[in-house]
């Protein structure tokens, strides 16, 4: 809102009529992502005890339970935390991009749309979770397969519309690799449309996976989040994109906005999220950071990069995945199930090694830094 604005009022000469050309600051990209991740942070830290103290208040407390008996009593301390935290983090990104960012940017319309509609989701299943009793039988919130659903339909419909929006820049449908600078074929509809919804949902369900110990998903999504929101500006700045070789999509620099707010709105959870939280981000906030950090990438054409910023998200979806596969395997062939992992996610892994849950976190958070600060250091690699 602020941006059109004081675009209009540009427009008409009132700012420089009134000796108030200052505030043009506002249209410019690398302001505005600036002031996002200040005012998200804000916004998260100021609202922060009201949204603890009412999700309290309706008796939203996390379950705590697990399947493995040990981990049970290792995480008894946070029965009754207060979930759907996401909250929180949702109202922070969408008040400062409603705020701060270009809304007749039809990419900025549609990271709303993803933000919303993943944040929807999530609070449906941890609001199933915690109201199981009432259900019939003992499904705990929704399936997996409810969950995919919801997330590949979005997928389908974001990602068709964003190729149909951007079929004539030639630079918005390629696919491109890091390190070759030469190397980004175009992508037709379908192709574009599949890699798409692959990423999206697959950076959705990769934070949810990680959000197990406190501050621990918080934490790693502020870290993407700063690269990215780099990216964005390269993406979107002319100059930038030109010297370092990479695709110039000038309605992608809006994505650099999102990507402040995302990182504000987690380091002002993270305030109340670190150990021992106050508050949890459950499903409704890490499926909608992780689509939405999936839809931003897609954006700005940097799907493989988010492999890299993002690899401490990968490596426990991937542990999620190898322990499952490797323990229905082991049982049709043997009759009796072996683990890969002491217990998936990764993250679990470690603490039953003997690692304190500080130690995991900040391990992995410095992982996450370590690979944010590689994927920065690609961009001249090119």
């Amino acid at each position: 809102m602020i941006f059109l604005l004081i675009k209009h009022l540009r427009d008409s000469f009132w700012l420089t009529n009134h000796g108030l050309d200052f505030l043009r600051v506002f249209t410019f990209v690398t302001f505005q992502a600036t002031v996002a991740v200040l005012l998200s942070f804000v916004i998260s830290i100021a609202a922060g005890p009201s949204v603890i103290a009412w999700l309290r208040s309706l008796k939203i407390g996390d379950s705590g339970s697990f399947d493995q008996a040990d981990m049970n009593q290792m995480m008894s301390g946070k029965k009754g935390t207060p979930t759907m935290g996401g909250i929180l983090i949702i109202g922070a990104v969408g008040a400062t991009t409603l705020l701060l960012a270009d809304l007749s940017n039809f990419y900025v319309q549609m990271a709303l749309v993803c933000l919303l509609w993943l944040g929807a989701v999530g609070m449906a299943d941890d609001w199933l979770k915690l109201t199981a009793g009432r259900r019939t039988g003992d499904r705990q919130g929704l399936t997996s397969l409810e969950k995919l659903l919801f997330q590949l339909g979005l997928g389908v419909v974001l990602c068709a519309f964003t190729w149909e929006h951007g079929r004539h820049v030639p630079e918005a449908v390629s696919f491109y690799l890091p390190f070759f600078k030469n190397t980004h074929p175009a992508l037709n509809w379908p192709m574009f449309v599949l890699i798409g919804t692959i990423v999206l949902t697959g950076s959705s369900n990769a934070v949810n996976l990680t959000d197990g110990l406190d501050g621990l998903a918080a934490g790693c999504m502020a870290l993407v989040s700063f690269a990215f929101l780099v990216l964005s500006l390269i993406v979107g700045i002319g100059e930038l994109a030109q010297y370092l070789n990479f695709p110039h999509i000038e309605p992608s620099g809006q994505m650099a906005v999102l990507a402040g707010a995302m990182m504000g709105a987690c380091l002002g959870f993270l305030w109340f999220n670190c150990n021992p939280a106050a508050i949890f981000m459950g499903d409704t906030g890490s499926l909608a950071l992780g689509g939405l950090i999936g839809y931003v990438s897609i954006v700005i054409r940097q799907e493989l990069m988010l492999f890299l910023v993002g690899g401490i998200f990968v490596v426990e979806a991937f542990s999620v995945i190898l322990q499952v596969t490797f323990f229905k395997f082991t049982r049709k062939r043997t009759g009796t199930g072996r683990r890969i992992f002491l217990m998936a996610p990764l993250h679990h892994h470690f603490q039953k090694k003997g690692w304190t849950e500080n130690q995991v976190v900040v391990r992995f958070w410095l992982i996450g830094a370590m690979l944010a600060a590689m994927a920065l250091a690609t961009v001249k690699l090119r």
